[in-house]
């Protein structure tokens, strides 16, 4: 008597009938990058302020501990949970998109195949990001049942799930969208993602396979560097020729995150990036990246302007003209002192003031992470005199304007592969800091699994004192997933 069923809410029987039920729930697949576990906040708390460029030093300590590898309870939300809940609810999503829509009649079959495509490319994207946080984890391929209990699977068997994904995405998707569909991942998104799986598993000749198709290939004709380097991270400037793949932020709806048709939009984590005061300051720059910026001067003398438009620090107007300023205001020497902020995606080139909804489109992917990568692999297959040029030009940006490698105080990078790479891991962490990329990085470097690795990440970062070897390059399975699941074992390590 207690069981009733609403005769106006759709079913999984009712639902999946039509060519715009499909389009749907594809949309519903690509609202989950706006969660709080995904591209809003979270997850750069993993990706950048557990690595040597950032930490955390905010008042919830539980959230700051996770950031320097003292995990003590498995199911911390901000730090654990709550990540991998919102990547496997997306990978729901996916599946439910990739079950149904192959049996809906469309008159456009192409747009079919694209459907599909935009669902395997999004699957992929939550399993990368789940192979390198836990590595070991379930893969799910159907639309989940309540009483489910996935079976664990290896790294290398999740791995080769999401190339698999992401190969089939990249024959399905089209090399451009009209402009009003922009946001969506193409045919170059899907390759970039694919050829950087690859690279994780140093699988080189299959990474520049993927790879030059947006380099030396037909897709180079869609992509290059913008002049203007802030241009990158500015509301003003999104979609341009080098975005690969970015997530369209709004600030439309100004309520909570959610699946409502009002869920705010808004790219959060700049709120809490931003210094204490203006934001909640849970977020900051080790100051060694100051001294990186530095330590060479452009071709003309002056300081390298990434520098400016990634990072806060005391003396950045003396450094820059007309740049003293944080979000119209002095500098609190009082309450500041000489800690560093991350500016990257801050919006006070238009604004005072900071909040949950932040209009700018996160940058999951952009051309010059394409190049660096592509020098990597380059320099692993055929050396650093066959790869430089890569790297020269994302130096040689007009608004960078770095000299060549060659002719710059780092010559000496070009005499053996090892040389180079060193020089490489330097240059893709000034291009490219808190862009979410950099703990990959460590793990593909190998510096995660050695002391010495482990020694010169902690000149630059104290926190990797804490780091235990073969432990903390992988995050604890949440313990509640553990304990429901009897086919689920927590890593040993743990």
């Amino acid at each position: 008597m207690l069981t009733k069923t609403n005769p106006n809410a759709p079913t999984t029987e009712t639902f999946w009938n039509t060519p715009a039920d499909a389009e749907a729930g594809l949309t519903a697949v690509y609202h989950q990058l706006y969660q709080i576990g995904n591209y809003s906040r979270w997850l750069f708390f993993r990706y950048d302020l557990s690595s040597d460029e950032g930490y955390s030093e905010s008042p919830w300590t539980e959230l700051a501990d996770w950031t320097r590898c003292n995990y003590v309870n498995y199911n911390f939300g901000a730090g654990q949970t709550t990540i991998w809940s919102a990547h496997y609810k997306a990978i729901f999503r996916a599946n439910q998109v990739l079950a149904n829509v192959p049996d809906i009649e469309f008159e456009d079959q192409n747009r079919k195949q694209q459907i599909i495509g935009e669902a395997k490319f999004l699957r992929a994207l939550h399993y990368f990001n789940l192979a390198v946080l836990w590595e070991s984890v379930p893969i799910v391929l159907e639309p989940s049942q309540p009483d489910d209990q996935p079976e664990q699977k290896s790294r290398d068997e999740v791995w080769n799930q999401v190339k698999k994904d992401l190969q089939e995405a990249a024959d399905a998707l089209p090399p451009e969208w009209p402009a009003e569909q922009v946001g969506r991942p193409t045919k170059g998104a899907a390759f970039a993602l694919l050829g950087k799986a690859h690279m994780q598993n140093h699988e080189w000749q299959e990474a520049k396979t993927a790879m030059e198709w947006l380099v030396e290939g037909e897709g180079a004709q869609y992509y290059g560097l913008v002049d203007n380097y802030h241009d990158n991270f500015k509301h003003t400037t999104e979609n341009n020729i080098e975005s690969v793949f970015e997530i369209q932020f709004s600030e439309e709806n100004r309520g909570a995150k959610g699946d409502g048709s009002n869920s705010a939009l808004g790219f959060e984590r700049t709120q809490f990036f931003a210094p204490p005061g203006i934001g909640w300051g849970d977020g900051q720059a080790r100051r060694w990246l100051v001294d990186q910026y530095k330590e060479e001067h452009t071709v003309d003398g002056n300081v390298d302007s990434r520098l400016k438009y990634n990072l806060f620090y005391r003396e950045m107007g003396d450094d820059f003209q007309n740049n003293g300023l944080v979000y119209g205001g002095a500098w609190r020497g009082d309450q500041w002192g000489n800690e560093v902020f991350v500016r990257k995606y801050q919006v006070d080139y238009y604004r005072n003031n900071v909040d949950y909804y932040i209009p700018t489109n996160f940058r999951v992917i952009r051309y010059a992470d394409v190049l660096l990568s592509y020098a990597e692999i380059i320099n692993e297959l055929q050396g650093p005199q066959q790869a430089v040029q890569y790297v020269d030009r994302v130096r040689q940006r007009p608004s960078t304007n770095l000299p060549p490698l060659a002719n710059s105080q780092y010559a000496d990078a070009l005499n053996s592969k090892e040389a180079f790479l060193e020089r490489l891991k330097m240059e893709r962490t000034l291009e490219l800091c808190f862009e979410g990329v950099r703990w990959m990085d460590l793990k593909r470097w190998g510096m995660l699994e050695s002391q010495e690795g482990i020694n010169t990440l902690q000149q630059r970062d104290p926190d990797f004192e804490n780091f235990e070897l073969g432990k903390n390059h992988r995050l604890p399975i949440p313990q509640s997933e553990v304990e429901n699941n009897p086919n689920l074992d927590q890593h040993p390590e743990y």
